[in-house]
């Protein structure tokens, strides 16, 4: 690809619900594919590539494609303890997001970048995770479970869909997250396994707020891209205050 780098938009949209995060993803991942088919002209001026940083309230239980794990006794359980419950299109098995995680959905045209390849796409997120975590002090891995690791606890989850190589959903990295929510379930599907943050391992508070920057920056670096911030503007619609 030579010295191009695609321009990859940020938009931030603070604290919103898992639906109102479904619904930015399906809009953006819609653009692309008018794109794709040349339906609609593409302003040179707003990239089709997005990262959509939130954190989602209220908080909510999603499960990925293999969910005959999660039968509605099960989906009921959990609705009780005062969380949400999703039935998603992702990679992976149950997990949380709630507030103090920061949530990342790249909603990316992989032939925009150095690989057409979703293989090279999670090992790029995790090694963006790695290095950010590696910023704090922190040593992690990876395992053929996917996702980031302290040790035998997992600090960041990853499960993503790829469909004609546009990318949705994507990372959770615990900040400062009630990590109380995971004692419910088996997160992930893995057994024998923890769940960790950032404040409890560094053993101060750290907010989304103080690792956006830092996550943004090394995105950047990891995948060859420049970022541009896009601000949102109150308007009638949900969607024409970005687009």
């Amino acid at each position: 690809m030579g010295l191009h780098r695609p321009v990859v938009r940020v938009l931030s949209l603070g604290r919103i619900s898992y639906t109102a995060g479904l619904q930015f993803q399906t809009e953006c991942v819609r653009r692309h594919k008018n794109g794709l088919s040349g339906s609609v002209p593409v302003s040179e001026t707003e990239p089709l590539d997005t990262l959509l940083l939130c954190e989602h309230s209220p908080p909510v239980y999603t499960v990925g494609m293999r969910q005959a794990a999660y039968p509605s006794a099960e989906e009921a359980r959990l609705r009780q303890l005062g969380a949400e419950f999703f039935r998603t299109d992702r990679g992976g098995l149950i997990t949380f997001h709630g507030p103090g995680q920061l949530v990342c959905y790249p909603v990316l045209n992989l032939a925009h970048f150095q690989r057409k390849s979703i293989r090279w796409y999670i090992d790029q997120l995790e090694r963006t995770m790695m290095e950010l975590c590696h910023r704090y002090g922190l040593e992690t891995s990876t395992s053929s479970d996917r996702g980031i690791w302290v040790k035998d606890n997992k600090i960041c989850a990853l499960g993503v869909h790829c469909g004609r190589y546009i990318t949705s959903h994507g990372l959770a990295l615990n900040c400062n997250t009630d990590l109380g929510w995971f004692e419910h379930i088996v997160p992930c599907g893995i057994e024998g396994k923890g769940v960790t943050s950032l404040s409890k391992e560094l053993k101060r508070n750290v907010t989304v707020a103080e690792v956006t920057l830092p996550f943004l920056e090394v995105f950047e670096q990891q995948f060859m891209c420049t970022l541009t911030i896009s601000e949102m503007r109150d308007t009638s619609d949900g969607f024409a205050a970005w687009l």
